[in-house]
């Protein structure tokens, strides 16, 4: 098991009510090169450590953004450090995100809540060399208009690829759409043979998601899915992630739709 290399707070960014996005810089030899996809075990002094996607990085190369919901004790430590003070960092760990079979074809990224921050090193890739897509599409679901992460984005991620947005309950400012991501779907032209599909959110909304695509025709070898369970270890040797024969931290989070849509049927895995 790796020891914690120690970070540094540099910004601190409010996302929304209780979601914040932190700039880390190492303060000794940072942890080796991420890629989208991957994660990392970030520890709060003294409370414990967390798994956290890395929403992007710096342009050093050697800091990382983490964006963080207050859901629990380390998150809620995380989400209200300041600049200056410090974290520890494990990583990286797990299967990144793969665009090679995207290559040449439709891009299409789903995102519900927080699953866009792990999307997000994904879609700036793709963005950097839009023309190896046919297309670019990201379709974003949240609870409501606040809880829609990187809203001010939206408009520059929009100059290469189409973006929409889709909330549970609107406000009286909401023009967009109202109820659940797949409903996006029937508005975007999709071209199912010729599309990859890449999956973040609540495992329900994915589950969900993936099955509208392959009923739709999108081969379940192209879709790909970021899986969350709890993790302790981030190694695989506690077994606290697993997923019948997978260990989320070591042989995930990513995985394609037709290795673990047997094992996300059953409801007790």
């Amino acid at each position: 098991m790796s020891i914690p290399r120690i970070y540094q707070v540099l910004r601190r960014d409010r996302e929304t009510a209780d979601t914040v996005t932190l700039t880390l810089e190492p303060r000794e030899n940072p942890v080796p090169p991420f890629r989208p996809g991957q994660f990392a075990m970030v520890y709060a002094f003294p409370r414990g450590e967390v798994p956290l996607s890395v929403s992007g990085t710096t342009p050093s190369g050697t800091g990382l953004l983490h964006t963080v919901r207050a859901v629990g004790a380390v998150t809620r430590a995380l989400h209200d450090l300041r600049p200056g003070q410090q974290v520890g960092v494990r990583g990286p760990l797990g299967t990144p995100w793969d665009l090679g079979p995207a290559r040449g074809r439709d891009l299409l990224l789903i995102a519900g809540g927080l699953g866009l921050a792990a999307l997000r090193p994904l879609l700036l890739q793709a963005l950097a060399r839009p023309r190896s897509y046919r297309g670019i599409t990201l379709l974003i679901g949240a609870r409501t208009p606040a809880d829609l992460l990187y809203r001010d984005r939206y408009r520059s991620w929009s100059a290469h690829a189409r973006v929409a947005a889709i909330v549970d309950r609107a406000d009286e400012a909401w023009t967009g759409q109202v109820g659940v991501v797949t409903t996006l779907l029937d508005r975007v032209p999709l071209r199912p043979q010729h599309t990859a599909a890449y999956l973040c959110g609540p495992e329900v909304m994915m589950r969900a998601t993936a099955r509208d695509l392959a009923h739709r025709g999108v081969p379940s070898c192209r879709m790909f899915l970021s899986l969350e369970r709890t993790m302790r270890c981030g190694t695989g040797h506690c077994g606290q992630c697993q997923i019948g024969p997978l260990m989320v931290c070591r042989d995930g989070p990513v995985a394609a739709w037709d290795h673990v849509e047997p094992l996300l049927a059953v409801r007790e895995l």
